[in-house]
């Protein structure tokens, strides 16, 4: 224990005294931490609300463990759900709460050595922001899957092989068939080995969290492409052929002609798909507006 361990007596305390229903909200979990506080909840409870994020570059530095989907295999009291949004930490058991700074892990807790400075102060459940901030949460949230902690930890995993594929980095996609994206992202289809490492690569530097809906997913990724300064031209209501394109990539990257070109038609399905531009297929030239036949 080190000086912080208050914050671990504080929620050590909450949820032993909850007789109905306990809910945890932290934007980072730690498997044994979430472990050892489900160990302290009565056995009389009979619902254990669990609400956190799994954003891949922060699980591959280590601070939140989408492997806590494997805890709710384990207790069928617990639920676990994701917030991408999430920033505030609230530890509820039946009408109190703590609310203040501190994550679930050992660090924020007082679990691990050289523990963080935290804060937690008991209010009412039913204080007005208590009230806002879980209302909130509750219209955001969805319900986590073992596919969806699969794919985070695939993805920190990659990130932290190639730290290069880090999304503060500038990204170009490589995934030939954008198409097929989402299918993999939640879930509904299987590729070949290659196939689905590069939409791995894609999923990874683009730093997308699990669960998005279909049309937030589609914004997050036209956002990203957005950003790229090759592309701003187009940003701005113009055009860029596929040389120019091709030529730029060249001179910003050092490709070769064959990738250069490669990476220009694959950059241009990705606008189609998501970027709501097209492309005239006989001067390939990129331009928003309905495609030209």
């Amino acid at each position: 224990m080190t000086d912080s361990a208050h914050i671990w007596r504080q929620v050590s305390e909450l949820v032993a005294g909850a007789r109905e229903q306990v809910t945890l909200v932290a934007p980072f979990i730690k498997k044994e931490v979430l472990a050892a506080t489900l160990a302290i909840v009565p056995g009389a409870v009979e619902s254990i609300t669990c609400v956190t994020r799994w954003i891949p570059e922060e699980i591959a530095a280590g601070v939140s463990d989408p492997e806590i989907i494997e805890l709710a295999a384990e207790d069928e009291r617990l639920h676990i759900a994701l917030c991408p949004r999430l920033h505030a930490k609230l530890y509820l058991a039946d009408n109190l709460c703590l609310l203040g700074s501190a994550n679930l892990t050992g660090k924020a807790t007082g679990l691990a050595p050289y523990s963080n400075i935290e804060i937690l102060v008991e209010v009412p459940a039913d204080h007005a922001e208590v009230s806002r901030a879980l209302t909130d949460i509750q219209m955001q949230a969805i319900q986590a899957s073992p596919h969806m902690a699969e794919l985070a930890r695939k993805q920190a995993d990659l990130l932290k092989a190639e730290p290069e594929h880090s999304p503060r980095q500038e990204w170009y996609p490589v995934t030939r068939r954008p198409e097929a994206v989402y299918g993999y992202y939640c879930g509904r289809a299987q590729y070949s080995r290659s196939v689905e490492a590069a939409i791995l690569r894609d999923l990874a530097f683009l730093g997308v969290p699990p669960g998005l809906p279909e049309p937030e997913f589609s914004a997050w990724i036209e956002a990203r492409l957005h950003a790229i300064p090759l592309l701003k031209p187009l940003a701005n209501g113009g055009t860029l052929t596929n040389v120019e394109l091709q030529t730029a990539l060249q001179q910003s990257t050092g490709m070769t002609d064959e990738l250069a070109r490669r990476a220009t038609e694959t950059i241009a399905a990705w606008l189609r798909k998501f970027g709501r531009f097209y492309t005239d297929v006989g001067t390939w030239e990129i331009r928003p507006g309905q495609e030209l036949t």
